[in-house]
Order: structure tokens, then sequence, then C-alpha cells
């Protein structure tokens, strides 16, 4: 991964391949020293830190002009007795911990965001900072949450030294509990606690928290926190903004395709139940010792439950109407999403026929389907990704899809402005790499995750992405990195020689690659996503 960042690095800034000799040395010995205050116990190495948690000393790694600090423990193993409760604190320990390799992913099956897990220690953070940053510094800090849609996915896709590196900013990046073990709802476990559900919220609110109490000691300033996600981490933030274990723990957000998107707790409680039922755990006064006894493995094998739960005091409210009602934490925020994407959960329906898109599209629209029809015809010549990218474009129009992208996004950004100051944005850049190896002939389009490849050049599913660049496509990640950082700086998207990025006024940012940014009317957008007919009809 260093040597992946250190090319990336090269890439970023210069446009040519280099190595790097930090890359070669990181984990190499360097001349050691005492760190003043820590003891003989922590004599560290020049490519070695060392800070001090409240936990107890972790030594890092240094390379690439950043200090990282992987899998430092915000928050107990969730295991036994502690599966399906609140977060509990971290234990402490004696002596240097190794923090420079990453921890655990959390329970999940294997997918396009990664490999099976079956290891319920997961609750960890990774901290990336400037080399030479000193306690105390305050610097700003970037708190990034993944996505995965709840149920798969982790903090070690990202890498955020390229972020720390160029913005001199902190970054953090958290797991947290996904799927069945992180969000189950059930009548049982409500009884016990006042509530259920939300346990990856909870999650990220202790990790909150631990930056709050700790991160002072990297250098970061605690309060000066911008939270960011996408996709379900950007389900997430939209929670954070309501939910009251949440207020004051952060003074910015970034919404990367995502929505506000909750249930009701009546509904996840029968959702539950039924899953209990599923697992053999039908009886309502034993089911939660009985769910806690199964092995983990059965429970990410079997039916899960991916969404976060209203009407319960940890979100008191659903998130999407609190917001558009104006009862949030009114923090400057970004907001945006990409421009097709509905393609990335669509390349599978390729090879379609006329008929069969048809059908596909009665079935979901019914008394509807002849206008949809009417604005996305079947066309004269077509292909075997003919039906793929017709279905991309009305899911992504659309918002299908939890209310990702498209019209649902513009009027996202258009309700929220009227209450705090919002920066729109839509990643319109159509050509770049795609989220995972992508059939011979298919072209991508600006699908959803597409943008996380600029922000995070190392962004890890399997293949590393940056090296393939072009001029046009290393200048948009560039942009794009300045203008993260300098939110997470000032709260103003700002990025030197490149396209001014007002507040929203009735445009939003179009980022393209190239330096051909601009800002675009949303009448423009709506326009291009047919949002007449999907807001009118």
């Amino acid at each position: 991964m260093v040597t992946v960042i250190a090319l990336a690095t090269a890439l970023l800034l210069t446009g040519t391949p280099t190595a790097s000799p930090a890359a070669s040395s990181a984990f190499s010995p360097g001349v050691s020293f005492a760190e003043p205050g820590v003891g003989p116990a922590a004599v560290q190495h020049r490519d070695r830190p060392v800070a001090r948690t409240e936990s107890g000393l972790v030594r890092g790694a240094r390379a690439d002009g950043v200090d990282r600090f992987l899998a430092l423990p915000y928050a107990a193993p969730p295991v036994g007795d502690l599966r399906w409760r609140a977060p509990q604190p971290a234990p402490a320990w004696t002596g240097v911990r190794a923090a420079d390799a990453w921890g655990n992913r959390c329970p999940a099956a294997a997918s396009g965001n990664g490999p099976r897990s079956e290891t319920e220690d997961c609750l960890y953070l990774n901290v990336f900072r400037p080399e030479g940053a000193r306690p105390g510094q305050r610097l700003p800090v970037l708190f990034w949450i993944h996505g995965g849609g709840l149920l798969n996915g982790s903090a070690n896709q990202h890498d955020g030294t390229l972020i720390a590196q160029l913005e001199d900013v902190v970054v953090v990046s958290v797991n947290y509990r996904l799927g069945v073990l992180g969000y189950l709802a059930h009548p049982a476990l409500t009884a016990e606690a006042g509530q259920s559900g939300n346990y990856g919220l909870l999650d990220q609110q202790a990790a909150l928290r631990w930056v709050r109490r700790n991160i002072a000691a990297f250098g970061g300033d605690p309060r000066q926190v911008t939270i960011d996600g996408e996709s379900a981490g950007g389900f997430s933030v939209c929670a954070h903004l309501t939910a009251p274990g949440s207020a004051g723990l952060y003074v910015r957000g970034i919404i990367q395709s995502g929505s506000c998107v909750s249930r009701p707790v009546d509904e996840g409680e029968r959702t539950g139940g039924g899953i209990a039922v599923a697992h053999g755990c039908p009886d309502p006064a034993a089911a939660a010792a009985c769910l806690r006894a199964l092995p983990v493995g059965r429970l990410v094998d079997g039916p899960q439950y991916t969404s976060f739960t209203h009407g319960v005091p940890a979100l008191p409210e659903s998130p999407d109407a609190a917001v558009r009602a104006g009862r949030f934490q009114r923090v400057p925020l970004m907001i945006g999403s990409t421009r097709d994407e509905g393609r990335t959960f669509m390349q599978g329906n390729r090879g379609w026929t006329r008929e069969q898109y048809e059908e596909w599209v009665r079935t979901l629209f019914a008394d509807r389907a002849a206008a949809v029809l009417a604005r996305y015809p079947w066309p004269d010549t077509s292909d075997q990704f003919t039906s793929a990218y017709l279905t991309g474009a009305i899911v992504t129009d659309s918002g299908l899809f939890a209310g990702i992208g498209g019209c649902p996004t513009l009027r996202f950004v258009q309700d929220l402005s009227a209450h705090t100051t919002v920066y729109g944005y839509r990643f319109d850049h159509r050509t770049g790499p795609g989220l995972s190896p992508q059939p011979a002939g298919y072209v991508w389009g600006a699908g959803h995750a597409a943008e996380l490849a600029y922000l995070w050049p190392s962004f890890d599913n399997g293949i590393p992405i940056a090296p393939t660049f072009d001029a046009g496509e290393r200048r948009l990640a560039r942009d794009m990195v300045h203008y993260w950082g300098a939110f997470t700086r000032t709260g103003h998207p700002y990025a030197k020689s490149s396209a001014r990025w007002p507040a929203f006024g009735g445009s939003l940012l179009s980022l393209r690659a190239a330096g051909r940014s601009t800002p675009v009317p949303v009448g423009t957008m709506a326009a291009e996503h047919n949002c007449d007919l999907w807001q009118n009809g």
C-alpha cells in the first residue's frame, strides 16, 4: 500500500511515475532516540513515530511525509455478551502497541468491497498525520466513513496519506459494525437497552468521541472535525446531522452519493423478529441470548438488515424528514453525486432484449411506464450493453436505489441550502477507471463510487487505480484533493488555479478532468436527469 501511495503521489504532483525512497525504507530501522516525556520503554526509530492515547502508547510508521497509526482500538471488541450492545470503552495496555498494520475488517460476506470476514474484534480506526505534526498543533481533522451499503466495506480500503500530505490535515478512517450485526432491531434487544438497531452508528459516535479525547495527541484539533462519507458513509453523515449523540462532535459535513434513508422502529423490529425466527430463535423472551450464541459465520450468511432505525433515542425521527424541515446540526455541508450512479448497479443487466427491458420498466412503474419509455426509448441501433445503460440511466435519474444521485440529490442540495451553507457538486468525468474491472467494451461512465479513486488514489478494491490516470485525470484528482482539503480547513472548498466553487445559489460544480470543472445551473442538470418526469410524475 505504501508503494502505491508513493507512486500515486508522484503521479498527481509531477505526472511521472517515480520510485519513492521513503516507501522502500518505511519499515526499516532508523536512528533511535527517546521521545521526551514518554520514557525509555517508548524509545522509537525515526521512521516509527510514537503517540500516547488514553489507552496506552502506540507506535506507527512514517513514509511519504506522513505518519500512519493503524488499527487503534476505539472501543472494546463487541463479542459475547457485547454483541448488539452499545460500544464499550477500549481496554488499556502496557508498553507500546504496534500500530503499523491494518486491523481486522468487520464481519461481512465476500463481495466486490472486500474478502469475507468473521472477526467481530474489528472496532478500530486509523490516523494519518503530516510528518512532524506535534501534539497540540491543532490541525483540522477529516473523519472518513466508508461505504458498502451498511453491509460490507472497510476503512482499510482508503489510505489517507495523500490528503494528509498535500492538505496539512489529519485524516481518520473508521471501521463500524455492518449488516445484521450492526443494525438488527428486535424487541428483545429493545427490552434490554431501551432501543435496538443503529449499532454501527453508535460505533461511529464512539469513534468521534475518541477523536474528541485523543486527536490532540496526534496534532489534530478536536474542535475542527469534518465528517465525510460516501454511499453508506453518506447515509451515516446524514444520520449524524440529526442524531442527538453526535451533536457537537463535528463542525462540517460532506455527503458523497448518499441520502437520508432509514426505517421506523416498528418496521425494523418486525424484520428483526423474522430474522430471529429464520435463525431458530423464535421465543421473544430467549431471542437475545439465542442470537448471541450463534456462530458469527451463520449471521454473516443469513438474512441481513442494513438500515438505520428511527423512532428510538439514537435517532428520534427520520433523518430525511428532519433535515428537510431544518431540524439538524446546521453546519456547512458539501453534497453531491456522480453523473451515472446507476450504471454501477445495472451493469449486470447487459444482454437484454428490447422486450425484456420494456417489461422491466412496466413491472417497476406500472401506469407510468409509457412516460418512462418515452424518455428512455430503446434505440434503433443497440448492442449487449444497451439495456445496462438504459436501466442505469433510469436508476440514476429517479434515485430508485436509496435516493442516491440524479434528481433526489439535486432536491437534497436545494432543500438543505434553505437552512445552512451547502456546496453542491456532480462528478462528471465519464471516461475514467471504474469501481472494479468492467466487461470488455463496457463504458463505465461516472458510476457510483467513481470519484473515490480521485480522492483516495490507493482506493483498494483489488486494483491500484491512480497509476492508470492520464494527465487530465491527474489534474482532476489534484483539484478534488485541494477542494476537500480546503473545506476541511476552512469550510470553503478552494483549489488554486481551478474553478471557483460558490455556495449553492442555483448552480452546482461540475467536476471534470483537465481543469475543465465549472459551475452548472441546477436547471441544466435537472433537464439532463429528466427531473420533470421524476418529480412531477
